[in-house]
C-alpha cells in the first residue's frame, strides 16, 4: 500500500508511480478523444473527409472542446433518442457551433473507487464491498476500462494501482473490508443499513483532499472518461482544501464524480445536500441507498448512467489561451421535463 495525499509535506502518490512506471509500462487508454479540456485535431491534407455520422472529431487546425452528457425525462428514464438538431450548447452564454454529436455505449472509462474508511462508515463497509464487487464485475471490461482502488481517511491509501482486472479490484475491496470493519456474521449483511449516528469522527476524513489525489495523481494524465467514484457519509472534518477546490481539480482533470452516500439511515448519516454540491458541478450526481437492495440498485443506476451518454463536440468561438473558466451549458429544445447532466465547464488552455 502506498500513501499519497497532494496536499501539504506528505510524499505524492505521482512519485510513487514515477518509479513504478520504471519497472512496469502501462499501456495508455484508447479513446475518442484526448486528455484536456481543448485538444487541436488535424487531417492529413488530400485525405478522406470525416464522416459526421461517424462521430470523428477531426478538424483541419481546430480546437475542440468535448462534452459527455446524459438526458432523463421527469419519470427518471433515460433519453436515448436525441438527434443533433434538437441539441443546442453554449460557452459562456453564447451559442456554439456543434461539430460532432452521436451516442456513447461503449467508450473505454477510467475510475478510482474512493473508500471512506472512517469511524462512521466502518459498519457499511462489509455491505459495500459486496455490491461493490457485483459493480466491479459489470462495468470493468478486460483490456478496455481501467479503475483502481483508494481508501481514505485522514490520508489516502492506494490499495489496487488502475488495472483492468476485476480480481485485482475485487481483492482491494476486500482487504479494505478486512482492514477496516469489526468482523459480522453474514446474516448481518441482509436489511436496513444499520444506524451510525456518529458523522462527528473522532478519525477525521479528508474528502476534498483525497479528490484532488486522485485527479492530479492518477487521473490527470490518462484518456478517455475519468470517473471518480466516492463511497462516502459526505462529512469532510480534516481536508486542507475546500470542496470548490476539489471540484476545480476535478474539472481541469476532466473528472465526473459520484457518489455513493454511505451511513445512517436518516438524512442526519448522510450528508446528501453536500455530495450533491460535490458532484453536480463535474457532471455526476448522487445516490443515497437506504438498505442493501437500494445499494444494489443504486450501483445499477450507476452502471447504465456511465453507459448511456451522449458525446458533442465544439470549436469555442473564444479561440484565445488564457486559462480562465469558460462555462458550458447544453440544452435540448422542444422537450419537456428532461433533466440534462454535463459538467458546468472547463478551463481555457494557456500558451
Amino acid at each position: 500500500m502506498n500513501t499519497f495525499r497532494s496536499i501539504g509535506n506528505v510524499p505524492s502518490l505521482r512519485r510513487w508511480l514515477a518509479v513504478v512506471a520504471m519497472i512496469v509500462v502501462i499501456p495508455p487508454l484508447g479513446s475518442f478523444f484526448e486528455v484536456g479540456a481543448q485538444q487541436t485535431r488535424q487531417r492529413q491534407v488530400g485525405g478522406p473527409k470525416p464522416r459526421e455520422e461517424e462521430g470523428q472529431t477531426i478538424r483541419v487546425g481546430t480546437q475542440l472542446v468535448n462534452v459527455l452528457f446524459s438526458v432523463t425525462d421527469k419519470e427518471n428514464f433515460y433519453v436515448n433518442d436525441l438527434e443533433k438538431s434538437e441539441v443546442s450548447v453554449l460557452e459562456n452564454g453564447k451559442p456554439q457551433q456543434i461539430f460532432t454529436f452521436k451516442r456513447e455505449f461503449d467508450l473505454p472509462l477510467t475510475m478510482a473507487m474512493l473508500v471512506d474508511v472512517s469511524n462512521s462508515v466502518i459498519p457499511v463497509l462489509p455491505r459495500l464491498t459486496t455490491a461493490g464487487s457485483r459493480f466491479i464485475n459489470s462495468v470493468v471490461r478486460p483490456t478496455k476500462d481501467l479503475a483502481a482502488v483508494i481508501q481514505f481517511n485522514i490520508d489516502a491509501t492506494l490499495i489496487q494501482d488502475l488495472t483492468s482486472n476485476p480480481p485485482l479490484l475485487r481483492r482491494g475491496l476486500r482487504e479494505i473490508a478486512r482492514a477496516a470493519a469489526a468482523p459480522q456474521r453474514d446474516d448481518d449483511f441482509n436489511g436496513p443499513l444499520p444506524p451510525l449516528n456518529s458523522h462527528v469522527d473522532v478519525g477525521g476524513t479528508s474528502i476534498y483532499d483525497s479528490i484532488v489525489a486522485a485527479c492530479k495523481d492518477l487521473l490527470a494524465s490518462r484518456q478517455g472518461r475519468k470517473t471518480i467514484i466516492l463511497f462516502t457519509d459526505g462529512f469532510d472534518t480534516t481536508s486542507r482544501v475546500g470542496r470548490s477546490d476539489a471540484i476545480d481539480e476535478a474539472l481541469r482533470a476532466e473528472v465526473v464524480i459520484y457518489a455513493i452516500g454511505i451511513g445512517d439511515m436518516n438524512e442526519e448519516g448522510v450528508h446528501k445536500k453536500e455530495l450533491n454540491k460535490l458532484c453536480e458541478p463535474t457532471g455526476g450526481r448522487a445516490f443515497i441507498p437506504r438498505s442493501s437492495e437500494d445499494l444494489d440498485r443504486a450501483f445499477m443506476q450507476l452502471e447504465q448512467e456511465l453507459r448511456q451518454q451522449y458525446l458533442l463536440a465544439y470549436e469555442p468561438l473564444n479561440e484565445t489561451a488564457d486559462g480562465t473558466f469558460r462555462k458550458i451549458e447544453v440544452r435540448v429544445n422542444n422537450r419537456k421535463g428532461i433533466h440534462i447532466r454535463h459538467r458546468r465547464g472547463y478551463y481555457a488552455s494557456r500558451q
